[in-house]
């Protein structure tokens, strides 16, 4: 150990172990950065997963909740509080704005506290109170935007209210991903004076409950044995499934990004380990000499490997540590605001990370150091090479498989990820190797030997070439996907909706209001919206057999069924809707059904199944007559299901538009809601832009990890220039002796590193362009054709970066006089 200490300090000032650590703190840090805030979010939802439900216990409908459910709580001693939320439009003088409004009853929250402050951006504190009647609190979103003051009438429906302090922290509001717009804070007992609950309305109620764990415990199992369709219980065990599903989201997605870098950065560490080996054989065949055993040399070479790879392991987790603070700060937005401090498993991730990176691909070279015979200090032709070497590197190999899918999280994840990696570097390594060859058949003219020679180099050293231009394209790829391919993705998207497609949906009209609608729309110079008819039902059967969420596997299905469908009638084949099977019904009398294509694919439904909903407790069953495909992206109203007219028409009715309102227009929509406070008009532009923001924020985070990928690609490169660094040197030495000057050798190195970039940037850019097509032709449904431009950017960065790593690396060479190199390779 003594030994093994004074070589790793030698060898650590010689610079032999620098490309080593390098690649071992990238891929540690790339992965902790992750862990650690994995971690954090994890026990911030475990620490606050009582204040996430507002009590113990959360029972969530899409109706009001019955009073036995009520009076059970309160025969068992438990408290009670009740929330209800729900879209309107919130109105100040000349303005009005789509809000989410959240009315909650005396005694809110049961566990946890509001926090409020009297102003926008000021220092809160908590509020054991809620507001009173007549007051409302925006939060710091909408305050801002309307420009509100404590004493403020905003109108709400058909009541004013004033506004009270900013709302800054509701417990159980926990991550706001897809909270799209601010909110604002009532009281439960003005909600029937607004006038907003109408048919029609899509609110959320909610029963919170706390008190002794086994009277909670007790009266859950009571709960749900009383269910009904659209009700559900959140448990401490279950808060908040949908912040889970984006957390884990979110993680894997972080951990995939992580996992690139690990790879890339295993390359290095193999082939740093390889030159390590490659220059320490002389020292080790003198050891021989002097009666060192094969266990000896192997156990010294391996314990300073072992011990360097724990110091570079534990400098990776600090780097991690202090990266995953800039993840935060980048997902601001989408996670709660106060993180506990990390656990011990992040560290610990690290740290098998960092060691079986060492084990698996740093330890496997030194095997051969073994088997160095004495004849070694006289003769240098011995290779070392052994078959328990190429063992080793199997087992290297498959130990990095074993860590990918421990990483995925899942077996059927990591699968996939390990073919489809399998498969990038199959085919970056085919790509680079025939484009190599293309290459090889160009023979400058003239005063090209710099051309000549650089070329030749990059088919001379084949393997390597291979090796460096796979790892840089793979890194590359993953950066151009995140910046140029994902705005073209965006901008094929928006580019298919028309100048003058719907910008607004305004939902809650009542069918009274139809005919006075109309007459606002014309009395200001704007086109009557066409008004659609819609009517909220539950899927309670399918063929005569009662479906519900466990009786899909898919999520989205489950998602489905466990709400309520919006339904419609029409005699004609809506705009944008295409008959994909069966026939469209018409003006018919009969009870039919005209289903979705992409919801009968989810739900499994087809022609002929009869599906039977529940709507305000009667039953309405008919049979699927036609599928139909739909235009989303063209901003009209859409529908799952449509009927004939007859069918639908006597049951509870609301009406839905969607309308393209010019900007010089906007002012009214204050003016509409203040005619129709009922009304909740939703701005798609607005929405969008909110929507461009958040996926920026994320990618944002994302291609912080993935700049550890191209760090660990140029790694790559530069222990692959350090591995050939004796033979270049070498070269150089002989190239100079021959009489070739320095700018004819600059020359040629540049050519050599100008190649292999544009090589490693032109797969990238290709393989970025095939991805990009992919999504957008399977996932996105879109048509979109990759620009050339991406092909170029990725050309071009590519070269910039390893012409200028590659020369930082063999700069020192071309200062070298030729003699020293000489004499040094005797």
């Amino acid at each position: 150990m003594k030994l093994a200490l004074r070589m790793l300090a030698r060898d650590w000032r010689a610079g032999e172990l620098t490309v080593l650590g390098v690649a071992l703190l990238l891929a540690v840090a790339a992965l902790t950065s992750v862990g650690f805030l994995t971690d954090r979010v994890e026990q911030a939802l475990k620490l606050e997963s009582h204040q996430l439900l507002g009590g113990d216990l959360l029972l969530t409908a899409d109706h009001p909740w019955a009073d036995r459910f009520r009076q059970e709580a309160a025969a068992r001693g438990l408290r009670q509080a009740e929330s209800a939320t729900f879209p309107s439009m919130v109105s100040l003088g000349g303005v009005a704005l789509l809000a989410e409004i959240k009315a909650v009853s005396a005694g809110y929250p049961l566990r946890g506290t509001l926090r409020t402050a009297p102003v926008p951006n000021a220092a809160d504190a908590e509020n054991a109170h809620v507001p009173q009647t007549g007051e409302a609190w925006p939060d710091e979103r909408l305050a801002t935007t309307l420009g509100l003051a404590a004493g403020t009438a905003l109108t709400l429906g058909r009541i004013t209210v004033i506004s009270g302090p900013v709302l800054t922290l509701e417990p159980d509001r926990g991550m706001n991903v897809f909270a799209l717009a601010p909110r604002l804070m009532i009281n439960f007992a003005d909600l029937p004076a607004t006038g907003l609950i109408q048919s029609g309305s899509r609110v959320g109620y909610r029963l919170h409950l706390a008190g002794e764990a086994a009277a909670v415990a007790a009266y859950e199992n009571w709960a749900r044995a009383q269910l009904g369709r659209g009700e559900k219980i959140e448990s401490l065990d279950n808060a908040r499934p949908e912040i889970r599903n984006v957390t884990e989201r979110a993680q894997r997605f972080l951990r995939l990004a992580a996992l690139l870098a690990v790879i890339l950065a295993a390359v290095a560490v193999a082939l740093a380990a390889e030159r390590y080996m490659r220059r320490h054989l002389d020292s080790c065949a003198v050891m021989r000499c002097m009666g060192a055993s094969a266990p000896q040399l192997l156990l010294i070479h391996g314990g300073e490997f072992l011990l360097f790879g724990l110091a570079a392991t534990l400098s990776g987790c600090v780097v991690g540590f202090g990266v995953q603070a800039a993840l935060q700060q980048l997902l601001a937005g989408l996670l709660v605001t106060k993180l506990p401090a990390p656990s011990l498993l992040p560290w610990l991730h690290g740290l098998l990370v960092g060691l079986t990176l060492i084990v698996g691909f740093a330890l496997p070279p030194l095997l051969r150091l073994r088997r160095v015979p004495t004849i070694r200090v006289l003769r240098r032709e011995w290779s070392g090479s052994e078959p328990a070497s190429v063992g080793a590197y199997l087992l290297g190999a498959l130990v990095l498989a074993a860590l990918m899918l421990w990483m995925a999280g899942e077996l059927r994840l990591g699968l996939i990820v390990l073919v489809g990696f399998m498969i990038a570097l199959g085919f970056f390594a085919l790509m680079a190797r025939l484009l190599l060859a293309a290459l090889g058949r160009l023979r400058p003219a003239g005063r090209g030997y710099g051309w000549r020679h650089g070329l030749a180099n990059l088919r001379r050293r084949l393997a390597a070439t291979l090796v460096q231009a796979v790892a840089l394209a793979l890194g590359l790829t993953a950066l151009l996907l995140l910046t140029v391919a994902r705005g073209d993705l965006l901008d094929s998207w928006l580019a298919r909706v028309p100048a003058d497609a719907p910008n607004r949906f305004a939902i809650n009209i009542q069918p009274d209001q139809r005919v006075a609608i109309a007459d606002f729309f014309k009395a200001r110079g704007l086109s009557a919206p066409e008004l659609e008819p819609m009517v909220r039902g539950r899927l309670v059967q399918v063929n005569g057999q009662a479906v519900g969420p466990e009786s899909y596997a898919d999520d989205r299905a489950q998602r489905l069924v466990d709400r309520e469908f919006n339904l419609s009638w029409s005699a004609r084949l809506p705009a944008g809707n295409t008959v994909s099977g069966g026939r469209w019904h018409g003006a018919t009398s009969d009870a039919e059904f005209s289903v979705e294509k992409g919801l009968a694919e989810t739900l499994n439904l087809k022609l002929g199944d009869r599906l039977t909903y529940d709507i305000a407790g009667n039953r309405v069953e008919a049979a699927i007559t036609s599928l139909r495909k739909l235009d989303w992206d063209s901003m009209r109203v859409n529908f799952f299901v449509v009927s004939p007219p007859g069918v639908l028409d006597k049951y509870p009715v609301s009406y839905i538009t969607s309308f393209h309102l010019p900007s010089e227009k906007a002012g009214a929509i204050p003016e509409l809601v203040r005619a129709f406070p009922n009304l909740t008009v939703i701005d798609v532009a607005a929405l969008v832009k909110q929507l461009h923001a958040t996926i920026d924020q994320v990618a944002r985070a994302v291609q912080l990890v993935f700049g550890f990928a191209v760090l660990a690609g140029l790694a790559v490169l530069y222990a692959a220039l350090q591995a050939s660094s004796d033979e270049r040197r070498h070269e150089l030495a002989v190239l100079r002796a021959l009489g070739a000057s320095s700018r004819q050798l600059s020359g040629a190195v540049l050519v050599e590193f100008a190649a292999l970039g544009a090589l490693a940037g032109l797969l990238a850019g290709i393989a970025a362009s095939l991805i990009g097509w992919g999504l957008a032709r399977f996932a996105f449904r879109l048509d979109y054709l990759p620009q050339p431009e991406l092909w170029l950017i990725g050309l071009l960065s590519g070269t910039v970066l390893v012409v200028v790593a590659g020369w930082l690396g063999v700069s020192s060479m071309l200062r070298q006089s030729a003699l020293p190199a000489l004499r040094a390779a005797q």
